[in-house]
């Protein structure tokens, strides 16, 4: 197979020019028949690097997955590019099964998605033989580790393949593996001389915000006003916060679910669809959610509680901004996350690896060095420059030359043969006379006493930030010894220059964070209104099509097309994302709305030259065409709004005094009913016991949040008169 069939069947089916770094490379060497470990993160692309391979190589390319609500959606977006995939699991009926096995036996699949469970079922591997499997790929490969964050024991069973497949080429492929998991993912998998293919973990389109852990539902809800009609996921650690912050979001008027595990099947299953299909906007989950979604406009991920590892927090991230466009993500942190967290592992099975990597979290949430610095470090991607992309470089601390404070920590490290702890090398560069010290002779190395100017305590902190830059690491595997990175031997004999914070900017940072609880998130970045017609026009060809809008075409596809505008089949066609097939059957639906916007927009031109200005506050845009006679639901839906945020620009209207029959927006006795709630009920319940109040005693369903925001909006001007 060559290099141009593979590009040729990317842009085919894709509609992509060339691959992203280490695709194509990846793709050659399964050609070649050899096995590979592929690590990429999240959105970098993974599976191309087996469906390339199963469009163009003879036979069927079977992909295991552990990720059963995800198959359905992944062979929904290769049919729809004109490749023929299907699936088998627990979740279809006997005809259904059947119908897919006749498909592979006939030779009509180019990919064939299977759960772990049904691999490993009596009878598989011999039902896989009537065909060419062309190609195993292992997705979600960290499974099969007892190293890595989600380990599954049946996915240890999977070493069976390669011993009844010796000629099939083996491919395994995740997002999130440190070095020690990777090693053990190719033994596990009967590949130990697999070649790796590790990936670019650099996210540049992902910013990256941590926060202290004060009025956290207070910010987020201030955090989504200021992203209107973007999709976000706020990962919580327990169900009962993912209720409370859901019924939150919803009395702010957002359209807001939780999901979680003591949910029935049919509810989260409603749940997620909903998301996918961009009904429902935010979603507050435990960390189980977004597993099974290959959803690629997401445009915000929020953390409500630290999470356990470095590894979750990257994968969890990783799902907003999958299509490249830019996306933003915040962890809120505080102390009494990380005992809750410690309490949860002790105990567990590898807990002390498991403490190990939930210090490096808290490390990564207290730092002030670059955080997308320490991500890549941790996962041994040798990265040295700041990514301006983050709170910390947005607002550098304080820092000083730490050369040679670092050379001494790495030199002592380096003369104590990398055998020891973080402690025991502090001990020697304190010049300790503890016994160990003696008995084991450190107190013959050059560098014993070197750092007796400053306190343990002090040296726990540069250590602490020498391992986030990337100069050490701790081995898990061997007692958590530090060894030297190879960004050491650059200190230590090419004369490199170390910028370290001193500690004192550390705590003075952690009292300022710590005081503040007003906005500091970016300001809402507008897209043009171009590119809400697109998505419109998107969601309502999705709606057709029955498939969720993102498989029609991504966020970043459609900011391409709102910024060249094409008005032409051969223009589209140059639009990255535009394959032959999509172009085919949706390109003529975007060219007519492109020729349509440009029509309009000649007009719009010249109501602004008559003195409308371009500044115009979004909720005053609203008013101004429900004035011209518009529905709220059709302004909603022309400016991508929810309707409950339309309403609450009416009522920000009204409030401010602008003309407004707002009692034509409010239902039946709704102000009369609110009135009587607000004096039967103790002060501040809230709007969720006010609805409450008046389902029990009126009528259940009729009001809603969004009318309760024009009722407090009507009696800012029409105060309720009460007896004296």
């Amino acid at each position: 197979m060559t290099a141009e069939l593979a590009r040729s069947a990317l842009k085919k089916f894709f509609g992509y020019d060339d691959f992203r770094p280490q695709q194509l490379d990846i793709v050659e060497h399964v050609f070649a028949g050899n096995d590979g470990i592929v690590l990429m993160p999240t959105g970098g692309g993974k599976s191309m690097c087996f469906q390339i391979p199963a469009v163009t190589m003879p036979g069927t390319a079977v992909v295991v997955s552990p990720l059963i609500s995800l198959m359905k959606d992944q062979v929904d977006g290769l049919r729809a590019v004109g490749i023929r995939a299907a699936y088998l699991n627990s979740s279809q009926r006997g005809e259904e099964s059947h119908g897919v096995e006749q498909a592979y036996e006939n030779g009509e699949l180019h990919l064939l998605y299977v759960s772990p469970e049904k691999l490993l079922s009596p009878g598989f591997f011999t039902f896989l033989k009537r065909r060419r499997v062309c190609l195993f790929a292992i997705d979600e490969a960290h499974c099969i580790s007892a190293w890595g964050h989600d380990f599954r024991p049946e996915y240890t069973m999977l070493r069976q393949l390669k011993s009844a497949f010796p000629a099939v080429p083996v491919l395994a492929l995740t997002a999130t593996a440190d070095r020690l998991t990777r090693k053990d993912m190719a033994e596990q998998l009967g590949i130990p001389d697999a070649r790796q293919f590790v990936a670019s973990f650099n996210r540049p389109n992902l910013s990256l915000e941590v926060r202290p852990g004060q009025k956290r539902r207070e910010q987020i809800v201030r955090f989504i006003r200021e992203r209107p009609g973007q999709a976000g996921i706020v990962y919580c650690l327990s169900r009962k916060q993912t209720e409370q912050l859901a019924d939150k979001l919803r009395e702010s008027g957002y359209n807001a679910e939780a999901y979680h595990a003591g949910l029935s099947p049919d509810r989260r299953g409603k749940v997620q669809s909903d998301f996918i299909n961009d009904k429902t906007l935010i979603v507050c989950a435990t960390i189980a959610f977004g597993m099974g979604i290959d959803k690629s406009n997401v445009r915000w991920v929020i953390h409500y509680t630290m999470p356990k590892n470095l590894e979750n927090y990257y994968q969890e991230i990783g799902r907003a901004g999958r299509d490249g466009s830019k996306s933003d993500t915040l962890l809120f942190y505080s102390y009494n996350d990380y005992t809750t967290l410690k309490d949860m592992i002790s105990g567990g099975g590898n807990a002390d690896i498991q403490l190990a990597k939930l210090d490096r979290m808290k490390e990564y949430a207290e730092s002030l060095a670059c955080r997308r610095r320490i991500l890549l470090n941790y996962f041994s991607e040798d990265h040295s420059d700041d990514c301006g992309n983050c709170d910390v470089c947005a607002n550098p601390p304080q820092r000083f030359d730490g050369t040679v404070l670092a050379q001494k920590a790495l030199s002592a490290v380096a003369r104590l043969r990398q055998s020891v702890g973080i402690t025991t090398a502090i001990d020697v560069l304190r010049g300790s006379s503890k016994q160990d010290i003696l008995k084991n002779g450190y107190d013959r190395v050059k560098t014993y006493g070197a750092g007796r100017d400053m306190s343990s305590y002090d040296w726990t902190q540069y250590f602490g930030q020498l391992i986030s830059l990337g100069y050490l690491y701790v081995a898990h595997e061997d007692y958590n010894k530090l060894r030297l990175a190879p960004a050491a031997r650059r200190v230590l004999y090419d004369g490199e220059k170390v910028e370290l914070v001193k500690f004192q900017t550390i705590r003075d940072r952690k009292q300022q964070e710590q005081s503040k609880t007003a906005k500091r998130a970016a300001a809402p970045r507008s897209r043009g209104s171009l590119f809400e017609t697109l998505r419109e026009v998107r969601r309502e060809l999705a709606r057709e099509a029955a498939i969720p809008p993102y498989l029609i075409f991504s966020d970043k596809t459609l900011e391409e097309m709102a910024a060249a505008a094409p008005t032409t089949e051969l223009a589209m066609a140059r639009i990255s994302g535009v394959g032959e097939v999509k172009l085919a059957r949706f390109g003529a639906h975007f060219i007519q709305a492109i020729r349509n916007f440009s029509d309009e927009s000649v007009s719009a031109t010249a109501t602004a030259a008559s003195g409308e200005p371009d500044d115009t506050p979004t909720h005053l845009l609203t008013y101004r065409r429900y004035l011209k006679g518009e529905s709220v639901r059709d302004i909603a839906r022309d400016r991508g709004l929810q309707v409950t945020t339309t309403y609450g620009h009416l009522a920000r209207a009204y409030r401010e005094g602008h003309d407004l029959e707002i009692e034509d927006l409010i239902p039946g006795q709704t102000i009369d009913w609110v009135d009587e709630a607000v004096r039967a009920l103790p002060d501040d319940q809230g709007r969720k016991a006010i609805l409450a109040y008046i389902a029990e005693h009126h009528q259940d369903g009729i009001v809603k949040y969004h009318h309760l925001d024009l009722v407090e909006a009507y009696r800012t001007r029409h105060p309720l008169i009460t007896a004296s």
